[in-house]
């Protein structure tokens, strides 16, 4: 065992030294990892039984729960914030459970072998930045449409035409074909005279009117005169939302797994 004011750690400990500590941690808010052999039964709105297997319990200081698998990021079994833990010992197995009132439900965790567990209050005052690549940057245009304009409906991205291939493509409010360059920095004159060829290819092929968007955090220095020049438009797309919207995109992604799982 290894223990400080501010950090706790035991190594292969015996469960009534884990119930110690699991009661400890829990009292002051203190987030836990467990490592060791467990199952899983959970019941609420439905129920569900994970057969035994060596895993990783994460309890956080806000009353969420995880159960991890040793591989992919994705937690097998999980309760929301709010929780109230309760920790026995019987039969020499240890018991946490997990606790939610609204909706009713509970998580079970047995454990009859332990490796490893940590405990401590984790100081974390840092600003969380989200960046998204362009491809990020499309995919959340697809998404969520709005980011770019009110009544944009995406028909494809990646679209190949003759000069190259079209990062987003779709319909405007009023029924004109919209083209869109995607930018994840400040947006130069190369961006826009790329726009324009591609502009110029899909009106020899098409009958109807066709809008030019670049869409970038910011243009540069005169490129602004330059898309009047050409008869196309920027829009101000900034990264961090478009990765907001994929961010919440894999939070559903999780609850839908969640409740796959659990017949829910």
């Amino acid at each position: 065992m290894s223990s400080s004011k501010h950090v706790t750690v035991l190594i292969e400990p015996a469960v009534e030294e884990v119930e110690v500590a699991v009661e400890e941690a829990v009292s002051r808010h203190k987030t836990l990892i467990i490592v060791g052999k467990c199952w899983v039964n959970y019941i609420g709105r439905a129920k569900s039984k994970l057969e035994p297997g060596e895993r990783i319990l994460i309890l956080k200081e806000d009353g969420s729960l995880l159960v991890h698998r040793s591989m992919g990021y994705e937690p097998v079994n999980w309760q929301p914030p709010g929780c109230i833990f309760h920790v026995q010992v019987r039969d020499n197995l240890l018991e946490i459970r997990a606790v939610r009132q609204k909706p009713r439900e509970s998580v079970k965790v047995f454990f009859d072998k332990i490796h490893m567990v940590f405990a401590s209050h984790l100081v974390d005052s840092g600003e969380f930045s989200l960046y998204a690549s362009e491809e990020d940057m499309h995919k959340a245009i697809l998404l969520n449409p709005l980011l770019l304009e009110e009544g944009f409906k995406p028909i494809s991205y990646e679209k190949k035409v003759e000069p190259g291939f079209v990062d987003v493509y779709g319909v405007d409010k009023n029924g004109k074909l919209a083209v869109v360059e995607i930018k994840r920095k400040t947006a130069g004159k190369d961006a826009a005279l790329q726009l324009a060829k591609y502009i110029d290819a899909i009106r020899g092929k098409s009958n109807r009117e066709v809008r030019g968007i670049l869409a970038a955090p910011d243009i540069g220095k005169d490129v602004q005169r330059l898309l009047v020049t050409l008869g196309l438009e920027f829009k101000s797309l900034d990264p961090r939302k478009c990765a907001e919207v994929l961010k919440r995109a894999e939070t559903r992604k999780l609850e839908t797994f969640f409740k796959e799982e659990t017949g829910l």
